[in-house]
């Protein structure tokens, strides 16, 4: 069976760690960091992951080695539920067509059933798990996710592993293909126990008095092992209960359209109540008084739906820091030898099934009757080859490891011919390490650190875009920065890693052929992505009309009207980190936006997986610094997995970047936030803090996560937002552990902590409106000193709250999910199209607007031509009061369509179910946008528009200019798109069928399921650029 190790990704700014793909035919094995971006690194890769069951975690539990995991395993429980749906459909398939044909008469004519195979499969998919193997915590930090993370595809099983001392030498775990022997190695401080005890006295003790010290040492003892046997009970429960909510987390029954009856009284808010009309029993949304109101309440019984099992655990028991780092020692079953037909035939063996049996190693009985075992028709054996995969985080593990026993161990070490070595900065240059890889000189060793592994770009598509749209307008589209040059010491001619040829360096596809011998193969190394191609591959017509836009925005009457704007903070630059939505692709990392205003400070809106990745790609380790520092406040709009699961790493870097590495919390002389929960002002007068403003589950998951590892949680200042009431824009309240805190001076007593508030964040408000998407979910709107207002919707339906809160904001950056076409789409899943995004910037008069978080379906540039006048509904929000609706880890609406029950009546409508309104509802605001669309879809006022790509930088007075880099941008990927021969998509095809003029349309080039709009100016348009039309309207010029 062929099997083999791969380098998925090495240390680089998009994958901050290493991860090894262990091939065999029917299973494969992911080793080593589920970082952030490893996801996108794969979709990157083509990398195919159905036949993972099992994940070996290396190095300590913590964000830095895990953050992708919860995405990962999402996306491979997503994976196997598709294929376990495919597997049923083909089943039912197959079986029909068997029923359609004919019976025969002779048994031997009968089709053969070939649905067998399909069957084995079902049943394997239903059976599939996967299984977690990791050092401690990993548990703890799965269950951290259950308010956000809800799947039923894959059971998820944590295999914690325990200390190891690697005295036995039977494996820490097996199956058909591996054996694998887990290494638990702590830092040598750790094991620096200092030892108390009495000092002897020097003179001779009595009898009794040595009978009173074994006495008391024998309490003691005692009273030890009490403790102990105490403290190992709580631990075990508490270990209980994690991996209770871990396994609710993906292998539940629960049912969201399972409803209970109970007296209304017994009911706990926030909970989504029904009742059954006893004249037409239907189910009908309850209406009336609610438990923990004014209001009595009526003596009847509702149907509410069961708690989802994330909610019956308020709070995880607190865990301790582990700095444990796991490696393990991984190889094959022993191989049989090869098979000896001609000693069977001497044996008088019959051939067929017994020869098979006899390979498979099952003994058999001869025709003479004799008992044949395989060892006498086989050649002898040999050990299954393997490999070791070592992480250590620092030189402080370097001691243990090298003294481990399973190095000595012949049972253990036969057939492991190589190494594989994850080592954290400066852990290469020890020269314990070094004379110990020597000592396995005739083994090969391949070493993934980030001292030595350059710093490539793994996004290549992300990165090829960046170049290009580099190449149209260098001022707001940087190249990533990276590198392609190793820094291994390659001079260093007497470096002990070069006095052998088996030392290399880990390249992205670098493989380690293990059968039937090791072997390195290079083949498969991944080039880098050839920047110069790239730039090379972009037509002569693209750059002479970008360099026209460019010359034209350049002259003097531009760039006056550019600077008479009369936008306050008018060079407050926004970053896109990421604009795509739900997973990650090739072309858009999930949502997150770094807005940074001088005078004032930065603040990041939404922090997807891998932001801190973008953020390295943008800026140089200096400047990233520096940004850090100026970092203020994290907003998270909602819970969904794509606008949050970057923010650990982003506050430990924070973290670091203010208080160093170094940094001893327990010098601190101030008490931590946890320990002096009443004195804010104290806490952000006397420290540097970061604010994190969102809904009460996301503050609870970082506190939660903080007993994992210390990532700076204790300088976090966490802010429960609460959105304003409809139309009273000025009723956002906040609270800081449980006590209202407010931007304004509500009372005398509140003047010195609100001005400490302003001070600290910068800001001078902060307003927020509940919209429709998720349980918590809301918009934003930040207000500055110079009167610079910046509104962010997070993922909504057109919300009329919003407009509210964001009237007149400077710059709104809305969500447009999908394009008018699929307005069905948003609908189901509370998202917005493109004309609803720009009707909600209408609607609250925004002097400029960015569209952002496109669905993955448009990969280089969203649909924009063909957006027409439309009715834009904004829309109440009456926010679902039932948390669980709209649960899903990966920014989709759980889709409850496809699980209503009997007890729900099938002509009851959705909008009755799920407590939203309809289309009927008179508690809606119509607004007809009247729009002229031409190429850069401009409506007939002077509200400016720009769409986002990711590592974007735009100032708010340049978002007018980027409406005129449209046209170029088409014509760009309308090339790219015809040269590359893409076929036409789905949608296309559609078209064809259904409009004979179709055909028409075949300068219209597809991206992803959408067409692009015209790549061609008009003269009249052209005019417009120069004459600065193109940038500014009348309005606009008059308002300057």
């Amino acid at each position: 069976m062929k099997s083999f190790v791969q380098f998925l990704t090495t240390p680089s700014s998009d994958t901050a760690g290493t991860a090894l793909l262990l091939h065999f035919d029917d299973k494969r094995y992911i080793i080593g960091n589920i970082h952030e971006g490893t996801q996108r690194a794969l979709i990157q890769r083509g990398t195919k992951l159905l036949k993972v069951s099992d994940i070996f975690l290396t190095g300590k539990t913590e964000w830095r080695t895990n953050g992708g995991l919860i995405g990962m395993i999402l996306t491979l429980a997503d994976a196997a539920k598709a294929a376990k749906d495919a597997a049923i459909v083909a089943k039912e398939l197959k079986s029909s067509k068997l029923m359609d044909q004919p019976q025969k008469d002779h048994p031997q004519n009968e089709p053969k059933n070939n649905t067998t195979s399909n069957e084995a499969k079902s049943r394997r998919l239903e059976r599939q798990t996967l299984t977690i193997h990791g050092g401690p915590n990993v548990t703890h930090t799965l269950a951290t996710a259950r308010r956000f993370v809800f799947r039923k595809g894959m059971p998820v099983d944590v295999n914690e592993i325990e200390e190891t001392c690697g005295e036995q030498t039977s494996p820490t775990w097996a199956d058909q293909n591996i054996k694998v022997w887990a290494m638990s190695i702590n830092p040598s401080s750790s094991m620096r126990n200092s030892l108390s005890g009495e000092t002897p006295s020097p003179g001779k003790r009595s009898f009794d008095e040595f009978q009173e010290k074994s006495v008391r040492n024998t309490v003691i003892d005692d009273e030890r092992s009490i403790s102990q046997t105490a403290t190992t009970n709580e631990e075990d429960r508490n270990q209980q209960l994690r991996r209770g909510v871990v396994s609710d987390m993906f292998d539940s029954n629960w049912r969201l359209d399972a409803l209970v009856e109970i007296p209304i009284a017994l009911v706990n808010m926030p909970a989504a109540l029904f009742v059954r009309n006893p004249n037409t029993h239907k189910i009908e949304k309850y209406i009336g008084p609610l438990p923990g109101g004014q209001d009595p309440l009526p003596d009847i019984n509702v149907l509410v739906r069961r708690a989802w099992p994330g909610s019956l655990v308020t709070q995880l028991p607190p865990t301790k820091p582990s700095q444990t780092s796991l490696s393990y020692i991984i190889r094959n079953h022993h191989q049989r030898g090869k098979f000896l037909p001609s000693k069977a035939k001497a044996l008088n063996v019959e051939e067929g099934e017994k020869y098979r049996k006899l390979t498979m190693g099952i003994p058999v009985m001869s025709t003479d009757g004799k008992i044949v075992h395989p060892e006498e028709v086989l050649e002898p054996g040999r050990p299954g080859r393997g490999f070791a995969v070592i992480e250590l985080p620092s030189r402080d593990y370097v001691y243990e490891l090298v003294n481990r026993p399973e190095w000595r161990a012949s049972e253990i070490m036969e057939g492991v011919e190589a190494f594989i070595w994850i080592l954290g900065s400066g852990v290469g240059e020890d020269q314990t390490l070094i004379e110990f890889m020597n000592r396995f000189k005739n083994q090969k060793h391949i070493i993934s650190s980030q001292d030595y592994c350059p710093n490539m770009l793994s996004m290549d598509s992300a990165a090829a875009a960046a170049i290009r749209h580099h190449q149209i307008d260098p001022t707001r589209y940087p190249v990533p920065i990276h590198s392609n040059t190793s820094s291994f010491p390659t001079k260093d001619l007497d470096s002990p890693y070069l006095s052998t040829p088996n030392f290399s360096i880990a390249s992205r596809g670098l493989t380690i052929k293990l059968e039937p011998s090791v072997v390195v193969q290079e083949e498969n190394i991944e080039a880098p992505l050839n920047t110069a191609a790239v730039i090379k591959a972009t037509s002569k017509d693209v750059l002479i009309l970008a360099k026209a836009i460019q010359l034209e925005i350049a002259s003097e009457e531009n760039q006056k009207t550019i600077e008479e704007q009369n936008l306050p903070s008018p060079d407050a630059e926004i970053i896109c980190l990421g604009t795509g939505s739900a997973l990650p692709s090739k072309y858009r990392n999930v949502s997150a936006t770094l807005l940074r205003v001088p005078g004032s400070g930065s603040y990041l809106l939404d922090c997807g997986e891998n932001t801190l990745g973008q953020l390295r790609r943008i800026y140089s380790p200096e400047e990233l610094v520096e940004v850090l520092r100026d970092l203020k406040m994290i907003w998270i709009s909602h819970l969904h997995a794509d606008h949050h699961l970057g923010t650990v790493s982003v506050i430990k870097a924070w973290y670091q970047a203010v208080y160093g590495k170094d940094y001893d919390p327990q010098a601190e002389p101030n008490l931590t936030l946890t320990e002096q929960p009443t004195d804010l002002f104290k806490k952000i007068k006397e420290q540097r803090c970061l604010f994190v403003a969102s809904d009460l589950a996301m503050l609870n998951f970082l506190k939660e996560y903080a007993s994992v590892e210390d990532y700076g949680y204790d300088k976090i200042v966490g802010l429960r937002v609460y959105g304003a009431k409809p139309e009273q824009p000025g009723t956002t309240s906040i609270q800081w552990n449980k006590m209202p805190v407010s931007f304004k001076d509500i009372s005398p007593f509140s003047h010195d902590l609100s001005a400490a508030l302003r001070t600290a964040t910068g800001l001078t408000d902060l307003a927020a409106a509940n919209v429709r998407h998720c349980h918590g979910s809301k918009a934003v709107s930040l207000t500055f000193p110079t009167g610079f207002k910046f509104s962010y919707s997070g993922d909504c339906r057109p919300s009329r709250s919003f407009t509210e809160i964001g009237k007149e904001s400077t710059v709104l950056l809305h969500e447009a999910t999908f394009d008018d076409e699929l307005r069905g789409d948003a609908l189901a899943k509370l998202h917005c199209t493109t004309s609803e995004a720009i009707g909600v910037g209408i609607a609250m008069a925004a002097r400029r607007v960015l569209l952002t978080h496109f669905s993955q379906r448009y990969q280089k540039i969203p649909i924009m031509d063909g957006v027409e006048g439309e009715d834009i509904t904004l829309e109440d929000e009456t926010v679902d009061s039932d948390p669980i609706v709209g649960i899903d880890g990966n920014g989709a609406n759980t889709d409850v369509k496809d699980s209503l029950s009997e007890m729900v009546e099938s002509d009851a409508t959705l909008a009755e179910i799920l407590d939203t309104p309809d289309s009927s509802s008179p508690n809606k605001s119509k607004m007809r946008i009247s729009r002229v669309i031409n190429h850069s879809f401009k409506p007939k006022h002077d509200m400016k528009i720009g769409v986002a790509f990711d590592y974007m930088r735009v100032k708010v007075k340049d978002i007018a200019l980027l409406e005129c880099f449209t046209p170029v941008l088409l014509k760009l990927y309308d090339e790219e798109t015809s040269g590359s021969g893409t076929a036409k998509g789905a949608s296309d095809e559609k078209d064809a069928n259904t409009n004979p003029d179709a055909g028409k349309e075949k300068k219209q080039k597809k991206i992803g399921n959408g067409r692009m709009g015209r790549v061609q100016m008009s003269e009249q348009e052209k005019l417009d650029v120069r004459s600065g039309k193109g940038l500014f309207g009348e309005k606009e010029k008059q308002r300057a």
